[in-house]
């Protein structure tokens, strides 16, 4: 039985539906059902399903959010983990925590590896980084990285594709470098690392590397907006809050060690693209 928390989430969503298709049994809670801050509540969720693996997919992920109330990105990325830990422990559970490329500073010249010294830069990745510390304390615990993540809802290619169907002028940030990643391919992987048993900090994204602009790119040309012109931009220009890190690719040689074969980002793009994922025409 897996418990889920942060299930009405596009990673949440897939992941559902993986373990559905799986046979596997799974008790699912969006944030309204249960408050991941509220320790009671958890041990008693736990109790009631009695889940012997914990996924939490429930996060603030809205950067600038996270760099403007820190305090608040402190309670959901990493109290709340802590809390989980606590209560996984107590009833020997498997945590499977989800993290992100943010940990890093953003500057490296190659994929960052697990074993990479952490270097978070924003307020929303040293929430998260606390959060993996705190999760690695509940025994056989799991911590998966990935990055740039897109599925059932609101995401960036939806984004995209809502702006080139209502005639929009497209500016896309083209300095910034990393993984796109299909939430349903996410979701399998995590299944199976738990399968597999896997502890410990494991990236997984899909295959590839890719700016904003290309992904924006791949979109349109994947959806009939082939000659749709787009402005390329300068992170600078945007003028948010949070610092973003411009190369933030993560390393996959431990996740096809574990026996997982991550699919070129392209190729989970056009499988959502043609998925009941994306947004309706």
């Amino acid at each position: 039985m897996f418990l889920i928390t942060g299930a009405s989430g596009q990673l949440g969503s897939a992941l559902q539906r993986v373990l559905a298709a799986r046979g596997e049994a799974s008790a699912a809670f969006s944030h309204g059902e249960l408050d991941i801050g509220d320790g009671a509540a958890i041990e008693h969720a736990l109790q009631a399903c009695g889940a012997r693996v914990v996924v939490n997919c429930a996060a603030l992920t809205k950067v600038d959010t996270c760099e403007r109330e820190p305090a608040l990105a402190e309670r959901v990325n990493a109290q709340a983990p802590a809390l989980l830990a606590r209560a996984c422990a107590v009833r020997a559970a498997k945590l499977v925590q989800l993290s992100t490329d943010y940990v890093f500073t953003g500057d490296a010249r190659r994929p960052y590896r697990e074993d990479d010294a952490p270097a978070p830069r924003s307020a929303y990745g040293r929430s998260k980084l606390a959060g993996e510390r705190a999760a690695l304390e509940a025994p056989g615990a799991l911590v998966v990285r990935t990055s740039w993540v897109y599925g059932r809802g609101r995401n960036f290619p939806a984004a995209i594709l809502a702006q080139a169907r209502e005639g929009k002028p497209l500016r896309v940030v083209a300095d910034q470098r990393g993984r796109p990643t299909y939430a349903a391919d996410l979701a399998d992987a995590i299944v199976q690392l738990v399968a597999a048993d896997a502890q410990g900090v494991v990236n997984f994204a899909n295959d590839g590397e890719a700016s904003w602009l290309d992904l924006a790119r791949a979109v349109l040309d994947a959806s009939g907006f082939a000659g749709r012109p787009i402005q390329p931009l300068r992170t600078e220009e945007l003028g948010l809050p949070a610092p973003r890190p411009r190369y933030s690719v993560l390393d996959l040689a431990k996740a096809r060690a574990l026996g997982l074969a991550p699919r070129d980002w392209r190729a989970a793009l056009s499988a959502y693209l043609a998925s009941e994922d994306a947004p309706a025409h």
